[in-house]
């Protein structure tokens, strides 16, 4: 018997910028429930991509969607068992869970670094993955580079 088909829960868009991907991002960004904290870190980091020297810098919220876009993946391995062995199967990603990686991935990247307050470290996260380079970009092309070398496999997705 199936189970009945999971509903998509309404996201509200940001109070300030008005957009539903920079609320995504605060409620992946948020630890313990701190909403507010959360907030505060991504408008700050906004704030600081308005300072910055890069293009559509007036509309910070443009910068964050290319910079999303830039991290965001095709491909991905799962794993799946077939005949007692454990095969790596590449597998297209679903949009939704494309945008999930990007932001996770730039989340985890910028709270990786160290020495400098959130919002900094978001800021420049965002601005090299913009020019396709950071640590959030490796970890896309590293999983690209692991689906392509087990291509072999992708006749076991189904």
């Amino acid at each position: 018997m199936r189970r009945k088909k999971r509903e998509n829960r309404e996201i509200v868009p940001d109070p300030i910028y008005d957009s539903i991907i920079l609320s995504k991002f605060v409620n992946h960004l948020m630890l313990s429930g701190e909403k507010a904290v959360a907030r505060r870190v991504i408008w700050g980091a906004l704030d600081e991509l308005k300072k910055s020297k890069v293009q559509n810098a007036e509309n910070p919220v443009a910068v964050l969607e290319a910079a999303l876009k830039n991290v965001a993946p095709l491909v991905e391995i799962r794993p799946r068992r077939v005949g007692g062995a454990t095969y790596q199967v590449p597998r297209e990603v679903s949009p939704e869970r494309r945008n999930a990686l990007a932001i996770r991935w730039l989340i985890a990247a910028a709270r990786a670094k160290k020495g400098k307050p959130m919002s900094k470290k978001l800021a420049e996260e965002i601005l090299l993955a913009i020019k396709n380079e950071g640590s959030a970009i490796k970890k896309k092309l590293d999983t690209h580079r692991m689906a392509e070398a087990n291509r072999a496999f992708a006749h076991f997705a189904w």
